[in-house]
């Protein structure tokens, strides 16, 4: 189920967050090697998971490059810290109603039969 109404606006704020700061932290570092080819790939990883699309898969790829720029990085940044931070709330708690995950799979609600007792009735 996706969280809409006060949730849903809070989970696309979050996720619009998690892209821009991954765009930040990659921006500041010209100094990388294939620096180009990672920026682009930061910017289609950021348009992915700002319109909802795969989202915690997309959040968990953001997630493992936070993990790695803060292990290989030559420096620490708090930057680097929310992301990855706020990379694992996305993935924990998903893309919520304003997401094409949502359009994709729908607002489908299961409904399962009442159990039956163990003594037969």
């Amino acid at each position: 189920m996706f969280p809409r109404e006060g949730p849903g606006i809070g989970l696309l704020l979050l996720r619009i967050s998690v892209a821009a700061t991954l765009v930040l932290s990659l921006a500041g570092r010209p100094d990388l090697p294939l620096f180009h080819w990672l920026f682009a790939g930061a910017v289609l990883v950021s348009i992915a998971l700002a319109v909802g699309i795969s989202t915690p898969l997309v959040s968990s790829i953001v997630c493992v490059y936070a993990i790695t720029d803060l292990l290989i990085g030559l420096r620490f940044d708090w930057l680097v810290v929310s992301l990855f931070l706020n990379s694992i709330a996305v993935a924990l708690l998903g893309p919520g109603a304003y997401s094409l995950d949502a359009r994709l799979f729908g607002f489908k609600v299961m409904a399962m039969p009442p159990r039956k007792d163990a003594n037969g009735s």
